[in-house]
């Protein structure tokens, strides 16, 4: 069903362009359809921050459910930001305090940059906290996208995460190990999902911590799971929410850096992403990029768009399925089976009702 566009923000227009449906704010006040509520936690540095809205925006409105979605995007006050990032925040952004007042039914937290080997140093750590808490309490079902999972596991089960001592960069297969939960109803048992990641939680933590794994990867480790009740927290550490481009512009980020000398090593290729031709082409380029610094000449431009030529995105699909089904058990819980209150304890049978909404 649609998302309705509450607000000015340029990403509900970008949407409409590529063919999803927005609904005027006014249009759909007068429709009879349930409304949902969804708050995104964009934590994402000014260059990501309006990608990462798409991204999570687009898994929203593809879900096929009879509600319209009402997107609400907030930020932290301690995540510092530049000119651009604070006027985009300002105008298009909703107040922490008015997203309590309001209520949602449900969270999605967003990765963020960290600069600090232990996440309890970083600036936003308190905020972020009280965020978390209070959905615990307040909203049906909280998604943890990558450093957030990482930070609720740290300060709400005690599992640090781990350096991988590389960057896990690329897209993983997975496998669902558990396929009786309403979260990977009707999703492939093997899907694909891209990773970008300096750390890990591994499953031996997740399971420590009394959690239920859903898919893992044997490269890449565990990527869903969710919390004691099933259902509360679910959490991602990989990125399905990634377009097609998204590890492209990162590799090309990195090249570019390590023209200009601000790292000391090319970067590696992104894994099971880029197709043969791709990495000769890309192979091409380092040669010539290596020359031109030899030379003290200009670097020559990254052949980005012979390479989009070549990308496949294999993960898209499996992302929609998994947010639809969770986008489903909100609504069922929310209007349906909102008097049974959720179980401090694991509930052994269905948590709710094990079916879809």
């Amino acid at each position: 069903m649609p998302l309705v566009a509450n607000s000015e923000l340029p990403t509900f227009s970008r949407l409409q362009q590529e063919g999803q449906t927005v609904l005027a704010g006014a249009y759909a006040l007068r429709q009879d359809i349930r409304a949902m509520h969804i708050g995104l936690l964009n934590m994402m540095p000014d260059a990501a921050l309006a990608a990462t809205e798409r991204q999570f925006f687009r898994l929203v409105g593809e879900s096929n459910q009879i509600a319209q979605f009402y997107l609400h995007p907030f930020t932290l006050d301690a995540l510092e930001r530049g000119p651009k990032g604070r006027e985009h925040v300002e105008r298009y952004y909703e107040p922490w305090e008015q997203i309590q007042e309001q209520g949602l039914d449900a969270l999605i937290i967003t990765g963020a940059n960290v600069t600090q080997p232990d996440l309890s140093l970083e600036p936003f750590w308190k905020p972020l906290i009280q965020v978390i808490d209070w959905a615990h309490e307040n909203v049906t079902s909280t998604l943890c996208s990558c450093l957030a999972t990482h930070a609720v596991m740290q300060f709400r089960y005690g599992q640090t995460r781990s350096p991988l001592g590389f960057k896990r960069w690329g897209v993983y297969s997975h496998r669902v190990v558990d396929r009786t939960h309403p979260l990977v109803a009707g999703v492939n048992t093997r899907f694909d999902v891209p990773h970008s990641r300096f750390n890990h939680v591994s499953r031996e933590q997740f399971e420590a911590a009394g959690l239920k794994v859903l898919a893992e990867s044997e490269e890449a480790g565990v990527h869903l799971a969710v919390s004691e009740d099933e259902f509360r927290i679910v959490f991602f550490q990989g990125h399905p929410e990634y377009d097609l481009i998204s590890l492209l512009k990162e590799y090309k980020r990195e090249v570019k850096r390590y023209a200009a000398g601000e790292r000391p090593d090319y970067p590696p290729v992104v894994q099971n992403y880029f197709s043969l031709k791709s990495q000769a082409i890309l192979e091409e380029h380092r040669e010539q990029l290596n020359l031109a610094l030899a030379r003290n000449e200009v670097p020559p431009e990254f052949p980005e768009q012979l390479i989009i030529e070549q990308l496949d995105n294999t993960w898209h699909d499996t992302a929609e399925a998994v947010i639809n089904n969770w986008i489903g058990n909100v609504y069922q819980y929310t209007h349906i089976d909102r008097k049974r209150p959720f179980r401090d304890e694991v509930d052994p049978g269905n948590p709710l009702n094990r079916s879809r909404g």
